[in-house]
């Protein structure tokens, strides 16, 4: 069988010498249908190889409870990888960062009061041997060892950017080998002291990550590794975004100049992203790099990557490709055609749910002492209501919330007070209590657990408890609204309507195609087409419009549900042709 390894400063595959170039391209961030023509154009590029993570928390949503179908179907994207002559590299570390939610970790580990994460806590090993039980041999056909695509795993991933627990990576690399995977084993941290000192493994490849002044990054990797081939991982050839930031962009000729310094010193390289994608659903990260900070990414994971965010060649990955055509033979490939888009123009959302005349039915009251975080209620994502009474007269007095995570509105007798932001910090909401009181309601937003950095105990809703003034309140009726399913919502003819609700309208569709919708008027919320949840959209930016890609839609009539939070100046919205990541 095929075997890759390295000898001096070589990778070796099938006994030949092999210089690594490669994309990172995530199957879960992309859907399954276009798989095939992301690949083919990563192929057509100069590439040999495809790289992807592999997140824990959706393959273990619930513990115990698998998902490897649709979109995560891993073992389909290697398959074809493999299908289109293409090795994979895969990272199936229990965290990935990927500013993707809880880096990759599912949320259910934060029911537990005393788990510690990454690190030899047994009650974490437990799981994660419990999860690799499960993945890795699906993994194991897929091995170059037994004929397959696959040539190195990571073990864990930056882990010299959190912490230099060596007990708990060589847990983590015996546990790869005792369930049969013998292929190239590696790490990847920062070029720096720290780093490569925390999260290097004896045995295993080291590589870094960066993205730029790549002879001084593989200089420092070299003084910890002198004879090995330098690779960098994750060559960051472009930026995600943040709510409220402006959109980020890299000079093609900047990214080419890199790269081309890379390949003169023999590097192998990994274009961190090929291609980024969407993060569907609740699945966007955060960062949290203080106590105080707090940065929820947005839908779109474009990541301003060689491919766009909806598979389009960009003038970067021309620029690289003719780099790439410096240094390697390029095979003639016949690029996939574009992928059409459609402008299928203005819905209007004619039928409305009120969120409060709805609780019911899309959850099931739970009464306590005193409000718990989202993951003691067995909740992972979406939004939590929490509601209480407020005896009074009381005279005017400040509400505090402790500690909110992320976003909550403050309702009081159901109208809204105003909104706490822990990305906001100083926000004030003052109230005075009538002689016959007042019902308190809060409904709080997970915007997104925290993917990187010391912070990512990151428990979602309310995590300590509600004060009036000095008094904390109690006595809660808390409706989890994961929004995973609303069929039960009740929609009547449009309205005036006051506070959170649903909207929902149908459109025709002749010929289904990649299409994006622009919320004008719209403030905060969530979008769903055909029961698919998009994604979060907010006034705010950078992101101004949703990417619907083709194949979500069918022909004939198609649904689309909005859940917003704040109200709308008209009840409808715009299917566009291009896309506005600000």
């Amino acid at each position: 069988m095929p075997t890759f390894h390295y000898s001096g400063s070589s990778f070796i595959l099938d006994d030949q010498p092999i210089q690594i170039l490669s994309g990172a391209l995530h199957y879960f961030r992309v859907v399954p249908e276009y798989w095939e023509d992301r690949l083919r154009k990563l192929k057509a590029l100069g590439l040999n190889t495809v790289e992807t993570y592999v997140p824990w928390n959706m393959h273990e949503p619930i513990k115990g409870q698998f998902n490897f179908e649709g979109i995560a179907d891993l073992e389909r994207f290697i398959g074809l990888a493999g299908e289109l002559g293409l090795h994979v590299i895969v990272r199936p570390s229990p965290y990935i960062c990927a500013e993707w939610e809880f880096g990759g970790l599912p949320a259910w580990l934060l029911a537990d009061s005393d788990m510690r994460l990454r690190c030899f806590h047994q009650p974490f090993l437990d799981h994660v041997d419990d999860y690799y039980d499960v993945l890795l041999p699906k993994l194991k056909p897929l091995l170059c060892t037994q004929g397959g695509p696959i040539i190195a795993l990571q073990i864990e991933n930056e882990y010299g950017s959190y912490g230099n627990d060596k007990a708990y990576l060589n847990y983590l690399k015996n546990a790869m080998i005792k369930r049969g995977m013998d292929v190239l084993l590696f790490t990847s941290d920062g070029p720096e002291d720290a780093m490569l000192q925390g999260g290097m493994v004896d045995g295993v490849l080291a590589t870094v990550n960066f993205g730029s002044r790549a002879e001084e990054a593989f200089d420092k990797l070299r003084e910890y590794q002198p004879d090995a081939p330098i690779m960098c991982m994750e060559y960051w050839n472009g930026w995600f975004d943040h709510w409220r930031e402006e959109h980020h962009t890299r000079p093609a000729e900047d990214v080419a100049a890199v790269l081309d310094d890379m390949l003169r010193l023999g590097a192998s390289v990994n274009f961190y992203m090929f291609h980024g994608g969407t993060n569907f659903g609740f699945w966007n990260g955060a960062n949290g790099h203080t106590a105080d900070s707090y940065e929820p990414t947005v839908t779109s994971y474009d990541y301003d990557a060689l491919l766009s965010e909806t598979g389009e060649p960009t003038a970067k990955y021309y620029a690289v490709q003719k780099v790439i055509s410096k240094y390697v033979q390029i095979e003639p490939a016949e690029m996939p055609a574009p992928i059409p888009k459609r402008a299928y123009g203005t819905v209007a959302l004619k039928e409305q749910a009120a969120l409060t005349a709805n609780l019911d039915r899309l959850s099931k009251a739970i009464h306590t002492a005193y409000p718990e975080p989202m993951e003691k209620l067995g909740q992972d994502y979406g939004f939590i209501q929490y509601r209480t009474f407020i005896s009074g007269p009381r005279p005017e007095d400040e509400l505090f919330i402790q500690d909110v995570r992320d976003r909550a509105l403050v309702f009081l007798n159901g109208e809204l007070a105003g909104t706490l932001d822990r990305a906001e910090p100083g926000q004030q909401i003052k109230f005075a209590v009538p002689p016959e009181g007042l019902e308190l309601t809060v409904l709080v937003e997970n915007m997104g657990r925290v993917n990187y950095g010391p912070y990512m105990k990151d428990r979602k809703g309310i995590t300590e408890g509600v004060r009036f003034g000095r008094q904390f309140l109690s006595e809660w009726t808390t409706h989890p609204l994961p929004l995973s399913d609303l069929s039960g919502l009740k929609f009547a003819p449009g309205g005036e309507l006051n506070g959170p609700a649903f909207y929902r309208g149908s459109f025709e569709v002749d010929a289904p195609a990649d299409t994006f919708i622009r919320l004008e008027g719209w403030t905060k919320g969530v979008v769903f087409v055909n029961g698919f949840n998009l994604g979060r959209y907010w006034s705010i930016g950078p992101q101004q419009t949703l990417y619907v890609p083709g194949p979500l839609l069918r022909e004939g009539s198609n649904e689309i549900v909005v859940f917003e939070l704040y109200g709308c100046d008209a009840p409808q919205v715009e299917f566009v042709d291009r896309a506005d990541l600000g």
